[in-house]
């Protein structure tokens, strides 16, 4: 990677970071190529780049006579992890929305895939369900298992859309959880419950309750990272104590 680029990356970081936490308010001009040159001590041409960089993030717009800062709502999914990552703690009301939407997702994954599913990929499923109810009582064991499930689901389901979707989300809430610490315990009950559900789904190719066992067990999951986020930062809190 050239210097540039590798400068263009760190500074559109910087005034990305700026603006999510409104220091360039929405509606507001950006400072000149000239002048945040000047900031960073670096080239217009790293500056442009870094410009553009936040365009595709939709959250400015390039046009004649400067950039102008947008609307955190034209943004597109990619400001999602930045977002999470300003502060100590992620918001838990964007951590709950995130899982909410995942969550939904994966059930209309789950509810097509259930029907759509060959007798070698009911097997495969029936098999991950087999492994996963082996470890419902540890939740930091049971997960990859779990993030397996629901990508054989979405293979299956075969919907590119939903797929690129769940996948960026994934990446951007489990990635971001994991980096701050923040590991939820979900109860063995709330496992139990999945296998149980699920077992029978498959048996019956009935993707409805498939997708019934997959929401609620993300309802589960919500209200134990809620919890998990809450313990956090009663621990951080202790610490500046």
């Amino acid at each position: 990677m050239s210097t540039t680029s590798t400068l263009s990356h760190e500074i559109a970081d910087v005034l990305r970071n700026d603006i999510l936490q409104e220091r360039y308010r929405s509606g507001e001009r950006m400072p000149s190529e000239r002048d945040l040159a000047n900031r960073f001590d670096a080239n217009r041409g790293a500056v442009r780049e870094a410009l553009s960089q936040l365009e595709q993030l939709g959250i400015i717009r390039i046009q004649p006579g400067g950039a102008r800062v947008q609307s955190i709502n034209s943004a597109g999914l990619a400001i999602l992890g930045p977002l999470m990552a300003l502060n100590e703690i992620p918001d838990p009301a964007l951590v709950d929305q995130s899982l909410q939407i995942f969550g939904a997702m994966s059930s209309l994954s789950a509810s097509n895939a259930v029907v759509k599913a060959s007798p070698v990929q009911l097997q495969q499923l029936q098999d991950l369900v087999a492994v996963i109810a082996e470890h419902t009582h540890d939740f930091r064991v049971m997960e990859p298992y779990w993030r397996e499930l629901l990508q054989l689901v979405a293979d299956i389901d075969d919907n590119l859309v939903v797929r690129l979707i769940g996948n960026d989300l994934k990446a951007q809430i489990v990635g971001q959880m994991m980096e701050m610490g923040i590991n939820p315990d979900l109860k063995h009950a709330a496992g139990t419950d999945l296998v149980e559900n699920l077992n029978i789904a498959l048996a019956k190719k009935d993707g409805e309750l498939a997708a019934k066992a997959i929401s609620r067990h993300f309802d589960q999951l919500r209200e134990a990272v809620f919890e998990a986020i809450n313990i956090k930062r009663a621990g951080l809190h202790r610490e500046a104590v």
